[in-house]
């Protein structure tokens, strides 16, 4: 009885704040509409190239439409090694891929947002060269996917600030 009475009470906290979905509407709201209106800019490099595909992939194709922005990136990708054994060699790498993005409105060129999104991974090096550069290329994807997914989530967050 007393769960249902607090969890009544929740419901009538929370209906008074002001929270709303930030996909409202599915597909055919307004913050995936702005989503959807977004061209995301050639990136360079490979792993500009593995962002920028993972961008389009969660934004939706831009060309089905006339995009109102385009998103610009920077990436800064680097690997450090630490963990010394005696001989000097590493026992584990660091894999940190940085991006800086900005949205530019195409109607005036203004930067609407300018913000920042990264995340890292640790990596074994292990006696096989192959199965390190495997490692390597693997955290480059994953680190890929968490930098699309925090980009389309300020994103949406904007677009849902600009919309309602």
């Amino acid at each position: 009885m007393m769960r249902r009475l607090a969890l009544a009470l929740a419901a009538v906290l929370l209906s008074g704040c002001g929270l709303h979905p930030l996909y409202g509407g599915g597909s055919g709201g307004e913050v995936s509409g702005l989503l959807r209106s977004v061209e995301v800019a050639g990136i360079p490099g490979k792993e500009g190239w593995l962002l920028r595909t993972k961008l389009i992939d969660r934004l939706g194709d831009a060309d089905s439409g006339a995009p109102r922005y385009r998103l610009d990136v920077t990436l800064d990708d680097n690997i450090t090694s630490y963990g010394l054994r005696a001989d000097q060699t590493a026992t584990q790498e660091r894999r940190t891929l940085r991006a800086r993005y900005q949205l530019v409105s195409l109607a005036d060129g203004a930067v609407v947002l300018d913000a920042s999104a990264g995340s890292d991974a640790s990596i074994d090096v292990v006696s096989s060269e192959y199965a390190t550069v495997a490692a390597e290329q693997t955290a480059l994807e994953n680190l890929s996917g968490i930098v699309a997914d925090q980009i389309v989530a300020r994103l949406a967050v904007y677009a849902a600030r600009t919309t309602h």
